[in-house]
């Protein structure tokens, strides 16, 4: 997994990140690993997913806002 430094300066609730062709997995604090699929969360969810982790700022924020209707396995 690649780790994710947040560059807004403010500890991240996310720790780091692996992309896959068709899934992004994030890693959290708690060291769980949920991984965030298309199939479950469509193509521009997941695509806005990964390049806020690509960039390192963000994500954290992202999947708390959307925290009600992302899917997870």
């Amino acid at each position: 997994m690649t780790p994710y430094r947040s560059k807004s300066g403010k500890t991240s609730g996310v720790i780091a990140y692996e992309i896959g062709d068709d899934y992004i997995k994030v890693k959290f604090p708690n060291q769980k690993i949920y991984k965030y699929p298309v199939s479950l969360n469509g193509q521009s969810t997941i695509d806005e997913m990964k390049s806020l982790a690509i960039v390192s700022i963000g994500l954290s924020t992202f999947i708390a806002r959307n925290k009600a209707t992302l899917k997870f396995v």
